[in-house]
């Protein structure tokens, strides 16, 4: 997925899509196309959107990295898995990767799990803190007397990766051009009682669409 505009990243998206947003040496999209070739992948598509033309451009029909590249042009926002409805081909399994994840996670493993599972849908998750800069006060509604404070806690949660193995069966939930976000997916699965899984990783993920990872990338890849 490599449609979005970045906004997190302004001003920089402005001129340069995202997905062509320089790690070093290396624009983010160039690494995770490598990361998928020494997976052992081979055919790939793109779905792109802001300022497609330049990232077709520069990756072409992927020989450089040992992949057959397609692209799925996006005239209008779809978000993060509604592109999906225009790609066909799909296969019985395949992975869902956004173009901005820089990350060690093995994914033979990964997808080895979502198979011997048969699962509709096998999630990358990453243990995340999350700072609270505030003193957090909790209290009963009633009569508003305080029940217990906490200085600035820490709070953890498993959040997605971006990355994704998919089940063909997940394609019956997504409306076809619709605007049609990963959220919106899960929670139609879970309602209709689907098996959705989750597969920790311990190791490196960033999310260069924030800023503060697209710093500690852009250090690492320096370093």
């Amino acid at each position: 997925m490599a449609g979005g505009k970045g906004t997190r990243l302004l001003p920089y998206t402005t001129v340069l899509p995202k997905p062509l947003m320089p790690v070093g040496d290396r624009p983010i999209l160039e690494r995770v196309l490598n990361t998928l070739s020494r997976a052992g992948i081979r055919r790939v598509t793109i779905s792109v959107g802001h300022l497609s033309e330049l990232i077709m451009a520069f990756f072409g029909k992927g020989q450089k990295w040992g992949l057959e590249i397609e692209y799925s042009i996006e005239d209008r926002p779809l978000h993060t898995i509604g592109p999906l409805s225009y790609i066909a081909d799909l296969g019985e399994n395949f992975f869902v990767l956004m173009g901005d994840v820089l990350t060690d996670l093995d994914l033979r493993l990964l997808w080895a799990d979502h198979v011997s599972s048969k699962a509709v849908l096998t999630v990358a998750t990453f243990r995340r803190e999350v700072s609270i800069d505030f003193g957090v006060l909790r209290y009963n509604q009633s009569d508003r007397m305080i029940r217990s404070f906490e200085e600035k806690p820490v709070l953890s949660y498993d959040v997605s990766m971006g990355i994704y193995v998919l089940n063909r069966r997940c394609m019956d939930f997504v409306p076809k051009g619709e605007y049609f976000g990963f959220d919106r997916l899960v929670l139609s699965l879970l309602a209709a009682g689907e098996h959705v899984r989750a597969f920790p990783h311990t190791g490196k993920w960033l999310d260069i669409g924030r800023h503060e990872d697209y710093r500690i990338a852009t250090e690492e890849s320096a370093g």
